[in-house]
């Protein structure tokens, strides 16, 4: 089996374990990754600020691989959007179980 994408035990703890706060965040984390995976469909000359607001988002909830494929991406072209929609996919089927499991989904 593998390793989750999203570290919830590291947004849990900098929610201080408050799972209202996680549930909200990772709620807005879903709602913003829509958004985020129509653009990467066909990104255009704001690619790297893309990547970059998806690196810090990621990063914030604890989907380290998400945040280093965005971070890569980054640096460097618009070749690497598939890459980044796919651990864009992957962290958000993390979220829906895990919000399943937790009551907030």
């Amino acid at each position: 089996m593998p390793a989750p994408s999203v570290d919830f035990d590291y947004l849990e703890t900098f929610a201080a374990g408050d799972m209202t706060v996680v549930t909200e965040v990772l709620t807005l984390f879903r709602q913003q990754a829509d958004a985020w995976l129509a653009q990467l469909e066909t990104p255009g000359d704001d690619w790297r600020d893309l990547v970059h607001l998806i690196k810090g988002s990621a990063r914030g909830i604890g989907a380290t691989a998400l945040g280093d494929v965005a971070d890569s991406a980054e640096r460097g072209d618009v070749g690497m959007a598939p890459q980044v929609r796919a651990a864009l996919k992957d962290a958000l089927a993390d979220i829906e179980g895990y919000l399943s499991r937790v009551g907030g989904g």
